[in-house]
């Protein structure tokens, strides 16, 4: 898709936006089901099918929350601690997903590492809703916009496909 996608919300959009962390929380609880159903499943191809799904919505989620929710929430709290450190976790994730993304899923090694990624996005997704969320909902930031933004970024992203690993 081009990048031609028009920012600006409609109209109807606007009633439904919600908040910033609302919206991290829902892709947070997706995630965390699917890395249920991958521990659930034998089946190598529907194995495949929920790693894919797994890697693209952690992929994108990293990327709105480097682009629009990280850079707003260290500027109003001027925070110099958690959210590097949330950057530095997204980079172990960014890794993890790297070596387990398009590949077959062909055994223990491959299981152990979609397990690794659960415990990091378990404990960064933990730090993040306990620390993070509650300090910027305290802030003066305007959490509907930033919902906006994000969910207009999230849209892009999924539509083209595999966000760009920049960030």
């Amino acid at each position: 898709m081009t990048a031609t996608l028009n920012r600006t919300p409609k109209p109807d959009q606007l009633t439904k936006a919600q908040d910033a962390t609302r919206l991290l929380r829902a892709d947070h609880k997706l995630v965390s089901e699917l890395f249920e159903q991958y521990k659930k499943t034998r089946s190598t191809e529907n194995k495949k099918e929920i790693v894919d799904q797994i890697c693209r919505e952690l992929s994108v989620h990293a990327q709105v929350e480097e682009e629009i929710f990280y850079p707003a929430v260290k500027a109003a709290l001027k925070d110099q601690e958690l959210v590097p450190e949330a950057t530095v976790e997204h980079a172990s994730v960014k890794d993890l997903i790297a070596q387990v993304e398009g590949k077959e899923p062909d055994g223990e090694m491959f299981d152990a590492k979609i397990k690794v990624l659960s415990e990091h996005v378990k404990h960064h997704v933990k730090e993040e809703q306990n620390e993070i969320f509650p300090r910027a909902k305290r802030s003066k930031l305007d959490m509907r916009e930033l919902g906006m933004q994000i969910a207009t970024r999230k849209e892009e992203l999924m539509a083209k496909g595999t966000p760009s690993r920049a960030g």
